[in-house]
């Protein structure tokens, strides 16, 4: 070793910021350290949270405003999907209770078209087919009449049948 280039080498008096104090030695005598044996957490095995020289301060100072810049912009995006879908639902209600109002005008209509069928077809009594024929004939003509009456009686059944296959034809 060559003379006077080298440090003394003395006996430092170590203390920590948890307040453990020890001795060694080093170049100088007294030395101030953030963390020791005691309060390590490699060797208490429990976390503790270290900021040395306000790093957490710094990073929240430097990316703070930008974290609040980003959560705002995220909530004015789910805001306008929440409207677009809200729009998208109230035209789609809109546009069933249309095609309700249409259904239920083309089964006026159909109603209206079948109650004319119906007072078109000639209801034919007997008695005035009775007035109308010979003696002779009455005794065919009265099986012919009843045979009427029953097809007058079921043309309005089948007007009915007519307009709601239409009707469901139509839906």
């Amino acid at each position: 070793m060559r003379k006077n280039i080298h440090p003394e080498y003395m006996e430092c008096q170590v203390r920590c910021s948890c307040g453990n104090t020890f001795t060694t030695r080093a170049t100088k005598p007294n030395l101030h350290i953030e963390l020791c044996n005691e309060c390590h957490p490699f060797y208490t095995g429990q976390q503790k949270f270290v900021d040395t020289g306000g790093r957490v301060q710094r990073f929240a100072d430097k990316y703070g405003s930008a974290s609040t810049a980003v959560a705002e912009r995220q909530a004015a995006e789910k805001e306008a999907r929440a409207k677009a879908v809200a729009e998208k639902e109230a035209a789609a209600k809109a546009a069933r209770e249309a095609k309700a109002a249409e259904k239920a005008g083309k089964a006026a209509q159909f109603a209206e078209k079948a109650s004319a069928a119906v007072q078109e077809v000639p209801a034919v009594d007997a008695a005035e087919s009775a007035e109308q024929a010979e003696p002779a004939e009455l005794e065919g003509e009265a099986s012919e009449a009843s045979a009427i009456e029953d097809a007058s009686a079921v043309a309005p059944a089948e007007a009915e049948a007519l307009a709601k296959t239409e009707a469901d034809s139509a839906e």
